[in-house]
């Protein structure tokens, strides 16, 4: 492992938006490795800028503090983006209260206040009384500080990914609870159907400003519909109730001229049809081993939408250097070549995974040289 106070990327990596676009478009195999996350974890975040000294010259009283770090970790790091609202906490997602419990958090970097998650038992709309009398955000008013901000100050070589937008199947499940949904959809589909409209409509509102901005390049859609061996409701509810969303954000992302792609957690394939070819998704976000290994969907899967990420969350926790940096080059020899394929952890940067692994991913992805070419990396 890394000694972490002497840790150095090999090679500078900078920034190539429109390098990035043509990799998600699959427009041939790209000059260098092109790098993708959902998230990195906030705590994540402050012990690379504590490691690295990335916050030195930025004042904590700037009132726009949080877009100058965001930018100062992505350059850093070698992503081509910054993703806005979502990653600055103004996105619509924010608005919508849920249920929510709090446990301890025992990872490594600890999460002030614990890490929380929702009550699956009951959520705050479970009949039709507490439906009108929830406090649905007004879409039309989104904050779009961020979105102005980045737009106006991010490098040259950057761009915005919209996102993350569309948790429609999340939010479904959230508002009325995991178990309350599921019986619903035997006895009040009516209800999770005015539910349904009622996100779609606030996430279509809340996209229509987030394409106004002209360095927005990509949607980013995030709704995790599977768990390790199938959705979590039924395909044909997701088809009545979720995928007609998506669809309608894909195609405002389309006439806009932008890519949409999809995270979706889960085993997906009774519905992977229906994503890329009724939604039509651009790329597909998170891939564990358990469920599909990402070097392994490069000849059925790849050849339909970008390959997003794949390299596994437990085996970056649990894995030697040696073989992560192994892993990388594995994955990068199958997914690289024809282009379709960006670098990434297998879900999220949370906060439980060693940083150094984190970073040891990061710079064999700056090493890698598509085969043929030349290769500056030490093996």
């Amino acid at each position: 492992m890394p000694n972490p106070t002497t840790f150095a990327f090999s090679s500078p990596v900078t920034p190539d938006w429109q390098g990035f676009l043509r990799c998600l478009q699959r427009a041939g195999t790209p000059e260098r490795v092109h790098f993708i996350e959902l998230i990195i974890d906030g705590e994540v975040q402050d012990e690379i800028c504590h490691r690295f000294n990335l916050l030195d010259g930025i004042d904590p009283a700037d009132p726009h503090f949080l877009y100058r770090k965001q930018i100062a970790v992505q350059s850093f790091l070698g992503y081509d983006y910054v993703v806005c609202p979502g990653n600055v906490g103004e996105s619509l997602d924010a608005a919508l209260p849920h249920n929510s419990l709090v446990a301890a958090d025992t990872a490594g970097l600890r999460r002030t206040g614990g890490r929380s998650y929702v009550d699956e038992h009951f959520g705050p709309i479970t009949n039709w009384k507490e439906f009108d009398a929830y406090p649905w955000p007004d879409a039309s008013a989104v904050c779009t500080r961020g979105l102005e901000w980045f737009n106006q100050n991010l490098p040259e070589g950057m761009c915005l990914i919209g996102g993350l937008v569309g948790s429609l199947y999340e939010n479904l499940s959230w508002l009325m609870g995991y178990e309350t949904l599921c019986l619903a959809l035997y006895e009040q589909r009516d209800l999770v159907a005015a539910i349904s409209r009622r996100l779609t409509e606030l996430y279509c509102c809340e996209l229509e400003h987030i394409l106004k901005y002209e360095r927005v390049k990509v949607v980013w859609g995030s709704d995790d519909l599977g768990f390790k061996t199938g959705t979590l409701i039924s395909p044909r509810d997701l088809r009545e109730f979720v995928l007609p969303g998506h669809r309608a954000l894909a195609r405002m992302a389309h006439d806009a001229g932008r890519p949409y792609i999809l995270h979706s957690c889960g085993k997906l394939d009774q519905i992977i049809d229906d994503l890329v070819d009724d939604i039509g998704i651009d790329g597909k976000h998170s891939y564990e081993d358990t469920i599909a290994d990402v070097r392994d969907l490069k000849a059925t899967l790849g050849s339909r939408v970008a390959l997003l990420g794949g390299i596994d969350v437990d085996f970056l926790c649990r894995s030697s250097e040696a073989a992560i940096r192994q892993r990388v080059r594995e994955t990068l020899c199958v997914c690289q070549p024809g282009g379709g394929y960006c670098l990434g952890t297998g879900n999220t940067v949370a906060n439980y995974i060693p940083v150094e692994n984190y970073l040891v991913m990061l710079d064999e992805g700056r090493r890698f040289r598509s085969p043929g070419g030349a290769d500056d990396g030490v093996r």
